[in-house]
């Protein structure tokens, strides 16, 4: 079997449409006469397991690995935006026992997500965005073949239907992206993990030969896709190193946004180098061989029965090849793996000093869900040194952080830690010649941040004592007095002044679907000053410049905003801090007024 034939169905700890009864309505509306599939969520969803609170941390970057700040993630119940390292932080999501989906949103970005089953420690998530870049543009009622340069194509027949299930008529944007299961980084850029429910709803794990996303798009943006009883015709090119393994037929699955598990929905014929077949809806599409499947965790430990992280852990089967994970803080690595398989367990750590596995074992087979504890007992080398690193991490006023994470680069690994009560701990294996590692931390309730340093491995504790949080995060900010007093910081959603003369800055809280939590405008504004925000002054037809300050269910400011500076330039800085008082005009909540001063610091983007 090649080595490039590695099939991501476990999860990986650094780390559309569902086909419930909403799929039959957003079926309708989509105008296909008939379901697209018969699979049942409701009943699958049983398979996932009970509900259980777990801890994670993530980081999104885009396909270069350049950090995404301030992607939406939604996790269960939780959400977060991630700071400008890429990295989000979302404690006690509530979440299925064999299934956690989250979700990363980005305008300019396809909406993606990564699946994974969900160890007690901190799971760690990779995402990789991929851009909403238009491929290529047709128009209603033409008949044409989009392709990529990979061989990737879709044929398309002219007939669309926006969201709400009306005809579509104009020009029509195609979105493209395939994904080369030989491509090491395609489980970081492919939706969910390869857990599925096959056509007769039993779940399966995958092997997959390549997967196609086509998303289409109005001129306008609006999301549409294919009218009543339309079909495409979608081509997937193979790598020449799986050829020899495909099979002539093969199963047809679609990603299921909401529940986050792919659904078998028809097959693809093998013609030349390809797989064609013909879809119904566009979404994420994959060519996958299917395998029974069962849970699987292994915990590693060292002699004294502490914990070992970021091992490299991989479980291979002669059938359905090798599955790869990390293991986090806890030593713990979880994923799914093919049932009724003798397996092969081999773990290393993933530095170049040593190539060889430092642990390696025959398990299996497993009929039902399993988990193993492994000691590490002689896998010592002279290349490798097991380390501990220590501290604890304070804000700026030496309160322990509770909300934060701490990271150390050293070697070829990057490796984070989340913070819920100010202290940390890494357990890790290191090459000898690895002598020291550089240290960062980001206190992420506040967007401060710890600037990084060089420390000296001091073997076999590293304790590097109290790091504080004093150094703001983000180049852009909105930092202001609460009602309780409390010093709050934010995002910046967007910052600039427009048209009319109007200078805005805002905030998008992603929990407040209905509006921005934090939004300061200044009408006819003209050079850096004081502007007077005053009760009842709210007239953008005035020629009188002012200002005003909402904050919902806050929305009347009193008070004064001083412009320090405002970018002449896109990309430059726009500095503000205002003082005053906020209201509410909203009578029946009884909402009390308070005092509110800050400073905003953001760049100009329009």
């Amino acid at each position: 079997m090649s080595t490039k034939r590695i099939i991501y169905f476990f999860s990986i700890l650094l780390l559309v449409f569902s086909c419930s009864e909403d799929d039959n309505e957003r079926n309708q509306q989509n105008g296909n006469s008939n379901p697209i599939l018969t699979h049942d969520a409701t009943s699958f969803v049983q398979n996932l397991g009970n509900d259980v609170s777990r801890d994670f941390i993530g980081t999104v970057t885009d396909i270069n690995k350049n950090p995404i700040a301030d992607a939406r993630i939604r996790i269960g119940n939780g959400y977060a935006l991630t700071d400008i390292n890429g990295t989000f932080i979302i404690n006690n999501a509530v979440v299925k026992s064999r299934l956690a989906h989250i979700k990363a949103e980005k305008i300019g970005y396809i909406n993606t997500s990564r699946s994974l089953v969900p160890s007690t420690g901190t799971n760690r998530v990779r995402i990789i965005m991929l851009t909403e870049t238009i491929t290529a543009t047709t128009t209603s009622g033409v008949q044409e073949t989009i392709s990529l340069p990979n061989g990737a194509s879709v044929d398309l027949k002219g007939q669309y239907v926006k969201a709400t299930g009306t005809a579509y008529t104009g020009d029509v944007s195609v979105i493209m992206h395939f994904l080369d299961p030989t491509d090491e980084s395609m489980p970081d850029q492919m939706p969910g993990m390869l857990y599925a429910a096959n056509g007769q709803n039993e779940e399966r794990m995958l092997q997959t030969f390549g997967m196609l996303a086509v998303e289409l798009r109005s001129e306008f943006g609006q999301e549409l896709n294919l009218a009543r009883g339309s079909t495409a015709k979608i081509t997937i090119p193979l790598d020449p190193s799986l050829l020899s393994n495909a099979p002539n037929t093969i199963p047809l699955w679609y990603f299921d946004e909401d529940n986050g598990y792919w659904v078998e929905d028809g097959e693809a014929t093998l013609v030349a180098n390809t797989y064609v077949g013909t879809v119904r809806h566009f979404s994420f599409w994959n060519c996958d061989l299917p395998a029974e499947t069962v849970s699987f965790c292994a915990t590693f430990t060292d002699v004294d029965n502490t914990p070992i992280d970021n091992l490299k852990v991989e479980i291979t089967s002669s059938n359905f090849g090798t599955t790869v994970g990390f293991t986090n803080e806890s030593g713990e690595v979880c994923g799914y793996a093919p049932s009724d398989e003798t397996l092969d367990i081999n773990a290393s750590t993933n530095d170049p000093c040593i190539t060889t596995s430092i642990y390696s074992s025959t398990i299996g087979p497993f009929t039902s869900d399993s988990s193993l504890d492994i000691q590490l007992t002689d896998f010592m080398s002279t290349d490798l040194i097991v380390e501990t690193v220590t501290g604890n991490f304070v804000t700026c006023d030496n309160s322990p952080v509770t909300n934060g994470y701490v990271k150390i680069i050293y070697g070829t690994q990057e490796l984070y830690h989340s913070v819920t009560d100010g202290s940390f701990e890494f357990n890790l294996l290191r090459c000898v010649e690895t002598t020291s590692f550089e240290l960062e931390a980001v206190d992420y309730e506040n967007l401060n941040m710890f600037n990084s340093q060089i420390v000296s491995f001091t073997t076999p504790l590293t304790d590097v004592g109290i790091i504080q949080a004093c150094a703001v995060l983000n180049s852009e900010y909105i930092q202001y007095t609460s009602a309780s007093g409390n010093l709050n910081t934010l995002s910046v959603t967007s910052a600039g002044i427009n048209g009319s003369g109007t200078l805005g800055i805002s905030y998008m809280n992603p929990l407040t679907f209905g509006g921005p939590s934090f939004d300061l405008r200044i009408n006819n504004y003209t050079t850096p000053g004081d502007y007077i925000g005053a009760m009842g002054v709210g007239d953008f037809t005035s020629n009188i410049p002012f200002a005003t300050i909402v904050m919902l269910p806050y929305d009347q400011f009193e008070g004064t905003v001083t412009v320090i500076s405002a970018g002449e330039l896109l990309g430059e800085f726009i500095t503000i801090s205002f003082s005053g008082t906020m209201s509410s005009s909203f009578a029946s909540d009884q909402i009390e007024a308070f005092p509110i001063s800050g400073q905003i610091q953001a760049i100009r983007d329009y």
